[in-house]
């Protein structure tokens, strides 16, 4: 499928071996990091890694574990945060305007996987600081559908925003990444607001996948999901 022209300058590509490896081993001092599911990872892109967001520990947690590096897209105001701005910058994020309809965003982020690439997306649009997911925004449905590429559900268990302080304090807290099997969205149909549902929908089914990789009291809003696998 590979057909849009996009890379990175070579700099980025020194600064994420970097940034995975010391990712990799700040994990893994802090506490035990589990992973189940890597059979379900595909051997080549492209694909879109769909998984739940509680803190800002998400990101650098499947960064650093993930076979490649995956291109990521983020909201934009991280780029103005002192030292998470220094590592979105460093790993060549892609920023998105949250709430807004990011015509450039979305272009880049389609050539990212027309061009064969990898791509990590938080369809809740943002943190919900507590376990339990939010419900879903419609930007991830846009995507698949125009990039017509398969999604790899990832649930992510332990990612609070007292896993720091429990690392540094001795406590080992454990970090679970589970990985689900990739599949298709169906397409979307229709026009105005039957097509705008049709989207709502899609992006509900990625947090349904999301969703049965987790467990209870991390499901929230698809506390239910099985209604949106059927």
């Amino acid at each position: 499928m590979a057909s849009a022209d996009y890379d990175i300058p070579m700099i980025y590509k020194i600064y994420r071996r970097f940034l995975r490896a010391f990712f990799r081993i700040l994990f893994r001092l802090l506490g035990p990091v589990k992973i189940v599911g890597k059979e379900h990872i595909p051997t080549e892109g492209p694909y879109l890694i769909a998984m739940n967001h509680v803190s800002i520990l998400e990101v650098p947690f499947v960064a650093a574990f993930w076979p490649i590096a995956p291109e990521i897209i983020g909201a934009a105001d991280v780029w103005n945060r002192p030292g998470q701005a220094l590592l979105a910058r460093m790993y060549h994020g892609v920023p998105v305007n949250r709430g807004d309809y990011d015509r450039k965003a979305l272009r880049v982020v389609i050539d990212v996987l027309k061009s064969g690439k990898i791509l990590l997306i938080s369809p809740e649009g943002t943190r919900s600081h507590v376990p339990g997911m939010q419900r879903g925004k419609p930007g991830v449905a846009y995507i698949a559908d125009k990039a017509q590429v398969p999604i790899l559900p990832i649930g992510i268990v332990g990612t609070t925003e007292d896993y720091i302080k429990k690392g540094f304090t001795g406590k080992r807290p454990g970090l679970e990444l589970h990985i689900g099997e990739p599949f298709h969205l169906p397409p979307v149909e229709g026009r105005g607001a039957a097509r705008r549902e049709a989207r709502q929908h899609n992006a509900d089914v990625v947090l349904a996948h999301v969703a049965a990789l987790l467990p209870p009291e991390y499901r929230g809003f698809y506390e239910d999901y099985e209604k949106y696998l059927g």
